[in-house]
């Protein structure tokens, strides 16, 4: 059965409760943020900042402080040089502009992470691709992994704190490898591959290097498998560029104001701090714990929306075309829709060199169980491995199992058959809507574990199912009903199609 529309009035009323409720929650999560500022600023040394009416600042999210004080020196520059780089060589060079792109993304990883990062790097990309040799996929696989879990052993990471003045330093140098391991797989798998001599991409040591050390991805991404990366940079046209200057600044217009608001909501939200300090975080009022939550997944998603959209618009420059930012998470109400738009470049990862090659939903429920599961395995391991992580993912693998094992049931036709004898389309709109508040209730359930640990976990149980019992349930799940009507609506009526991108101008479009 086709999802029914809803009349005119009741989208509106649905709208106006989902701002509401939002609205209010955060106003809540602000009144608590205030209350206990002292508390705060003594375990956490809020600070004014200047810039924002001398509002004292969050800096408790480690990746957004780490992130917003590299953009200042040396990221922001690196990658404005790269740029230049990128399009002088290109006007300049035509064809073999890749080749100074990898010359400046080696100089730049020199300049940031110093001989010895560079040096480690290199050695990981040299025996990934010695291994791919053999064209074993699992073979890469497991080298892959092993390089990975060399990166939290105690000895390893000791060794390399004393190769930097500053923790930072060895930061970026643990999220650079993080990465880069994910291109340098990606590689070898495509190397490994039995399809890749019907193809006309090259496979060479360079090209590996054009590849691995692309540098407005370097540090933090998102994921470009290499498929799709050299595709489009040996496709690419150059007699005549235009600079789309319109988009450009429209697009950089946008990551402004993202910006803005993460740093707003970390002006006026303490969330992170609250999340740190979990006796306060106890004694917060109901709407309060809803309205960190909320505030806290948002956070999130703005975060990368600026992280990823930084990328993203110089990939532009560079005449390719970047994954799709990620989807707002107030407008997801499935497990399986988040994972597919949240972090695009990521689930196209997953999907093309594990899910499918391990027989995906092809090989029936066994297949899937087995796919999804190993997944998600290295998820868990590319994130950390740590015990939190298990949590989530278990989450997550539980809920798409589950819609995936309703949608196969949807598709018998005595299913289909009772459906349409009992319910009404717009019946059936509402079911879906109250069955989809429930999936979004351990979105967010799930997404607090991995943002806030086991513990937070823990203290959003207790208080929400065991000390609110029932009714405090009863209203959550009526509040994400709302939420579950909008973004149903919007997604099937509205903007079916969307995935969060940019306006796009390549070189490729731009070339009449």
């Amino acid at each position: 059965m086709k999802e029914s529309r809803l009349a005119t009035w009741e989208l509106h009323i649905y709208s106006l409760l989902s701002i509401g409720i939002h609205a209010y929650s955060f106003y809540e999560a602000y009144l608590s943020s205030r209350g206990h500022e002292v508390e705060l600023s003594q375990e956490f040394s809020l600070e004014a900042d200047s810039s924002f009416f001398n509002l004292k600042k969050d800096s408790t999210d480690f990746e957004w402080s780490f992130w917003t004080e590299w953009a200042r020196w040396p990221a922001l520059c690196l990658l404005l040089g790269h740029v230049f780089v990128s399009q002088f060589s290109r006007l300049c060079f035509g064809k073999i502009h890749p080749w100074f792109l990898m010359v400046y993304g080696i100089v730049a990883c020199w300049l940031v992470l110093e001989s010895k990062g560079l040096a480690l790097i290199f050695l990981n990309v040299c025996v990934s691709f010695l291994i791919a040799q053999l064209k074993i996929p699992l073979l890469v696989w497991l080298s892959s992994i092993i390089m990975l879990f060399t990166l939290h052993i105690k000895s390893v990471e000791n060794m390399q704190r004393g190769w930097y003045a500053s923790e930072n330093e060895y930061y970026l140098l643990l999220f650079t490898l993080t990465v880069r391991s994910l291109y340098y797989t990606s590689f070898s798998l495509e190397y490994s591959s039995k399809q890749k001599l019907n193809s006309q991409i090259s496979y060479s040591f360079p090209s590996m290097l054009v590849y691995v050390f692309y540098y407005p991805v370097f540090h933090n991404g998102p994921i470009i498998t290499y498929n799709q990366f050299t595709k489009q940079i040996q496709s690419q046209e150059y007699d005549k560029p235009s600079s789309c200057i319109y988009l450009f600044t429209l697009n950089a217009v946008r990551l402004l104001l993202w910006w803005v608001l993460a740093e707003l909501m970390i002006h006026f939200m303490y969330m992170h701090a609250l999340y740190t300090n979990h006796s306060l975080l106890e004694k917060v009022s109901y709407w309060a714990l809803g309205g960190l939550a909320l505030a806290q997944v948002l956070f999130f998603y703005v975060k990368y929306l600026v992280l990823y959209g930084v990328a993203a618009l110089i990939i532009q420059l560079d005449g390719l075309e970047p994954p799709a930012l990620p989807r707002c998470v107030s407008t997801m109400y499935s497990f399986t829709g988040i994972w597919r738009s949240f972090d695009v470049g990521l689930h196209r990862f997953l999907v093309r060199y594990i899910y499918i090659p391990m027989g995906g939903s092809y090989q029936g429920i066994a297949g899937m169980l087995l796919s999804s599961s190993l997944t998600f395995m290295f998820v868990c391991i590319w994130h950390g491995g740590h015990e939190y992580l298990w949590y989530w993912a278990a989450i997550n693998w539980l809920g798409i199992i589950t819609e995936h094992s309703g949608k196969k049931l949807l598709d018998f036709p005595s299913v289909q058959n009772i459906i349409n004898r009992h319910l009404s389309p717009k019946m059936y709109r509402h079911v879906h809507a109250a069955l989809a508040s429930v999936s979004t209730a351990l979105l967010i359930y799930s997404n607090l574990i991995f943002l806030g640990g086991e513990q937070v976990g823990t203290i959003y149980w207790n208080r929400l199912l065991v000390q609110g019992w029932p009714w405090v349930p009863l209203i959550m799940l009526g509040c994400l009903y709302c939420f579950s009507q909008v973004a149903i609506e919007w997604d099937t009526f509205y903007f079916p199609h969307y995935m969060g991108r940019f306006p796009v101008c390549t070189v490729n479009r731009m070339v009449k």
